[in-house]
């Protein structure tokens, strides 16, 4: 695997981790993926002068806290995401970052910051097309803390 780029940094050190961690997760192995995920690490916010930060390792690593239900260490590698949201600005994954965050709030039982998070994520969608899936999911969940 990687063969083809022995010496490119971007994919041996971040894309080829990445993938394999995606793999481990979807075997239900949070904690392969977050071993896989450790070459990426000391590049997540960026991998020299202008390279943009790669939150994509972090993301994953925040999922497999989720799966292994630790919802503390899920809600720093999320928050870790949405406190350099200048790093990429347009990332994709901030809002999905943000409703994760309340669901590892959730898990750890803190209804009054998981309730913060959802209501942060739905201002965020306010304007999204109100039949998308995780949008409706995000509403019911957050209506079950109410």
């Amino acid at each position: 695997m990687g063969g083809d780029f022995p010496k490119d940094l971007f994919v041996q050190s971040i894309s080829l981790p990445t993938v394999k961690a995606l793999s481990e997760l979807h075997r239900n192995k949070p904690e392969d993926a977050i071993a896989a995920l450790e070459p990426a690490r000391k590049y997540e916010y960026g991998a020299g002068p202008g390279t943009p930060a790669n939150f994509e390792p972090v993301y994953i690593r925040g999922l497999a806290y989720m799966q292994m239900n630790d919802g503390a260490r899920a809600a720093t590698e999320f928050q870790k995401m949405l406190d350099h949201r200048g790093a990429l600005a347009l990332n994709e994954l901030y809002p999905l970052a943000q409703l994760n965050l309340a669901r590892a709030y959730v898990q750890q039982g803190d209804s009054a910051k998981a309730r913060t998070a959802y209501q942060d994520f739905l201002t965020l969608w306010k304007d999204a097309d109100p039949d998308i899936p995780i949008l409706k999911q995000a509403k019911a969940e957050y209506a079950k803390l109410q």
